[in-house]
């Protein structure tokens, strides 16, 4: 039997961003919070994001631009801490910054920076953080009691803010879906996300394409991104992919537009009329690099190319077909599709219906965000979310 005095308020498991977003938030408010990470320090996945500067927000956020069986869940967290409710942290703390693109906004410095903003902003709650604390067993009874070989510690509440097992080099594993499992939660297929996409035949000639990029726009369905596509050695990579990569099922087709915003059967065909003489290798290169216009050129001046033949190509280089294999795993994956599934949670406070005193936060949620901030933005504002009924 669990002792009637719990030792916290709060427990959090995993130091990661929702983890000490919640932790900090119920610290604040006068609850005796104590974080538990097998890490041996908090937040390393922040430390890797952005290049090494953290993509902390987007100012673009909003519900339509995360994933989840419900689209609808995120939208009152989001709702209730937005952006700027972060950045004002940020700027509290001296820290710079700077928007990049589509509303990212990155530290001028490192992503230290982030990481001992949220522990300063712990110790201002007197929240306690324990790292390299493996959890042995949990279980529940008047309280949750965690375990680990360093010792045992009860509240009344348990945060799991473990996230999903993407980059599982840097620790990640499935640990919150076994504990959402085990108190009897259902959980939404987890596939890698924000990930590589594989090729195989017929499109192996295009691995010798290994390092060319260019803007373009991927589709996959009704999903489409406009941002930089690079060919890698094992298929296709770059902003753009890795967007369409959370949309994409095994099987489905997608496509890439190699000339976003312009008619490139028509801008062929005028060229045919302008410049009769010219190599189709000549005038491809100046619409595409030099490598990917050798690639798929035909040979021969535009003169001797029939007006279909120029059409048809043109289509193709506004939607160029590919078939995935696969994805590069979650080993490549920068976040998870899938997760606890949001049917057995509270969107307001991220707790599970059927379990009092039980929440889960974070990437551990089936709420996947695209590229570009959106996913630390949900960790805020899910963590913050269970911390304030904590």
């Amino acid at each position: 039997m669990v002792s009637a005095n719990p030792t916290h308020d709060a427990i959090v498991i995993g130091a990661g961003a929702a983890g000490l977003m919640a932790a900090l938030t119920a610290g604040q408010r006068g609850r005796r919070v104590v974080v538990i990470d097998h890490a041996e320090k908090p937040g390393k996945k922040i430390l890797i994001s952005g290049g090494g500067r953290c993509n902390f927000t987007n100012l673009g956020t909003a519900p339509d631009r995360f994933l989840s069986a419900n689209p609808h869940f995120a939208r009152s967290a989001l709702g209730r801490y937005p952006p700027a409710e972060f950045v004002a942290m940020v700027d509290r703390h001296g820290i710079a910054w700077h928007e990049k693109t589509l509303g990212q906004l990155f530290c001028d410095g490192s992503a230290r920076q982030i990481v001992a903003m949220l522990v300063g902003e712990c110790e201002v709650g007197g929240v306690e953080i324990r790292c390299g604390h493996a959890v042995a067993a949990i279980d529940r009874a008047d309280h949750f009691r965690v375990v680990t070989a360093q010792g045992t510690v009860t509240a009344p509440s348990l945060v799991i803010a473990t996230g999903g097992p993407s980059i599982p080099k840097m620790g990640a594993t499935g640990f919150a879906y076994d504990v959402a499992r085990r108190f009897g939660l259902k959980v939404v297929e987890p596939r890698p996300a924000l990930v590589p996409l594989t090729l195989g035949e017929p499109d192996m000639a295009f691995r010798a394409l290994s390092g060319v990029s260019l803007p373009a726009v991927a589709r996959c369905g009704r999903a489409a991104f406009a941002e930089a596509a690079l060919f890698t050695h094992r298929g296709l990579s770059g902003p753009a992919i890795l967007q369409v990569s959370s949309y994409w099922r095994h099987g489905q087709p997608i496509a890439l537009d190699l000339r976003p915003g312009e008619d490139a059967a028509a801008a062929l065909l005028a060229a045919k009329r302008a410049r009769p003489r010219a190599q189709a290798r000549t005038l491809l290169a100046e619409m595409l690099p030099a490598r990917l216009a050798e690639a798929i050129a035909p040979p021969g001046e535009l003169a001797n190319m029939a007006d279909k033949a120029l059409a048809a190509l043109g289509a193709r280089l506004n939607a160029w077909p590919f078939a995935p294999t696969g994805t590069e795993g979650f080993a490549k994956a920068e976040v998870t599709v899938g997760g606890i599934d949001t049917a057995g949670l509270d969107q307001r406070t991220m707790a599970a219906k059927a379990v009092p005193g039980l929440h889960f936060v974070g990437e551990a949620v089936d709420v996947t965000g695209w590229l570009g901030g959106y996913n630390f933005q949900w960790a805020w504002a899910s963590g913050w979310s269970a911390g304030q009924v904590l």
